[in-house]
């Protein structure tokens, strides 16, 4: 394979494809749920339905769930990681960030008071930091295996969260107040960079 990005890969199944990466990021989005406790289950209880969202909320989580997350999965397994080229390594690198930071993410949602919002941990650095940390491992696999086509899902992501979050946010201030506006007051929607 050159050492080029293209919109079609070589599209050979094979162990040392996308998918090792995708699956150790969803693993990291949900492993903490499962045995997480009764405090896991009751926070996954006070989640608003999607019946009940807004139109955005609702969109974005179709988009999300049901077209990106399934379809990226099944292609990731006949996109190649080509060992010995600077892309595979830049695209592991942004996909171990991604992976941990979905794991902050939700070892943070699985164990925070419930009527609290989440505001530690991943929550510090991004109010929405399972969102974000979906786009960053798009693009991370868009890297490793040389794929545009992850790449157009990572913005396609994060375009249909950005017109969800606002929705979301307000539903956020709905249901914890004044506590959840300081949180924004103090937080970024997408990502705090450290100050020097």
């Amino acid at each position: 394979m050159e050492d080029v990005m293209t919109l079609s890969p070589d599209f050979d199944f094979g162990w040392w494809n996308a998918w090792i990466i995708l699956v150790a990021y969803y693993a990291a989005s949900f492993f903490p749920f499962f045995g997480g406790g009764d405090k896991a289950d009751a926070r996954m209880e006070g989640e608003t339905d999607l019946r009940d969202a807004g139109a955005g909320v609702r969109t974005a989580a179709i988009v999300d769930h049901a077209i990106l997350m399934p379809l990226t999965l099944l292609y990731s397994f006949v996109v190649p990681l080509e060992r010995g080229n600077w892309w595979l390594y830049s695209g592991l690198i942004i996909s171990a960030l991604a992976v941990l930071m979905s794991l902050a993410a939700s070892i943070s949602f699985a164990t925070a008071p419930v009527e609290e919002p989440m505001t530690a941990g991943a929550y510090a650095v991004s109010r929405h930091p399972m969102y974000l940390s979906r786009v960053i491992v798009f693009i991370g696999v868009g890297l490793a295996g040389t794929s545009w086509l992850f790449l157009l899902c990572a913005l396609v992501d994060f375009v249909a969260w950005s017109f969800a979050v606002p929705e979301e946010e307000q539903h956020m201030i709905a249901k914890y107040g004044s506590h959840y506006e300081d949180y924004m007051r103090r937080s970024r929607r997408w990502i705090r960079l450290p100050s020097a």
